[in-house]
């Protein structure tokens, strides 16, 4: 958009519009109308360029917050996993959480205990 000098000596108005996915210039005039089209341009430019710039304001406090509640996430899921860990389970396959079987050794002091899965002498004949 602008203001263009030809070769007779005038001064016109133009603008640029898109038409069809191609750029035209579009001849506005000269004289006191062009000059009023043309304040109506800037003005219409300064608002668009306005609500880009709250656009783009917005976009960064939605960021911002966007990226707080995934550090609050990420910092449940620390806590979730200690607990949990703590607590004797595991992830299977990086999937669901497990308790953590009782193998080996484990399983010795787990049976002194009194926790035993199989019971000598019970109802299953042993």
């Amino acid at each position: 958009m602008g203001w263009e000098t030809r070769a007779r000596g005038g001064r016109y108005y133009t603008r640029s519009v898109r038409i069809g996915g191609r750029v035209c210039r579009q001849y506005i005039g000269k004289g006191e109308l062009a000059e009023a089209m043309a304040g109506l341009d800037a003005l219409d430019r300064a608002r668009r360029e306005d609500a880009r710039d709250e656009a783009r304001e917005r976009r960064r406090q939605a960021d911002a917050a966007e990226a707080a509640v995934a550090d609050f996430c990420r910092e449940v899921e620390a806590a979730l996993r200690a607990a949990l860990e703590a607590a004797g389970y595991h992830r299977h396959k990086r999937g669901e959480w497990r308790k953590r079987r009782v193998t080996g050794e484990r399983q010795g002091e787990h049976e002194r205990q009194g926790g035993g899965a199989r019971q000598e002498g019970g109802q299953n004949g042993g």
